[in-house]
């Protein structure tokens, strides 16, 4: 995993770079996830949230209440809407979403969470682990 690593949106408005590797990479299948990315889950690289600064630009807040009952703040870009983080649940950690990262090659998924939502359609890696509901005890 490079560290330090980059980041930011389509249009070039935010850009970001990370100080720290992952605590995990992880599939998220909630309804929420699948409402900000567009498709069945997001691919998201979980950080110390000390450990991300944004260095160009101010991302937009969407604040919503996760499938866990808690407010998540998912930012993206205001000019092109990439979704870049998402951040909740555990104030020390944030959520970078991958597709936002400038090699997200390196970020291999560690495991499935909120299966239970999970679309039909949607075809996980039978090798990973799988989570109904969220994994934050380890977290904490």
């Amino acid at each position: 995993m490079p560290v330090p690593f980059t980041g930011g949106c389509a249009c070039g408005a935010i850009r970001y770079e990370g100080s720290a590797a992952p605590i995990a990479v992880l599939n998220c299948h909630c309804r929420e996830c699948q409402r900000s990315s567009g498709t069945g889950f997001t691919t998201a690289a979980i950080v110390p949230a000390d450990s991300l600064r944004v260095l160009r630009g101010t991302p937009r807040q969407h604040a919503s209440i996760s499938d866990s009952g808690s407010e998540v703040r998912r930012e993206f870009c205001p000019e092109c809407g990439t979704p870049l983080f998402a951040r909740g649940g555990i104030p020390s950690f944030v959520a970078i979403k991958v597709g936002s990262l400038d090699d997200p090659s390196w970020c291999v998924p560690m495991l499935d969470i909120w299966t239970q939502s999970a679309q039909p359609w949607s075809t996980m890696n039978p090798a990973l682990p799988k989570f109904p509901k969220n994994v934050t005890a380890p977290l904490r």
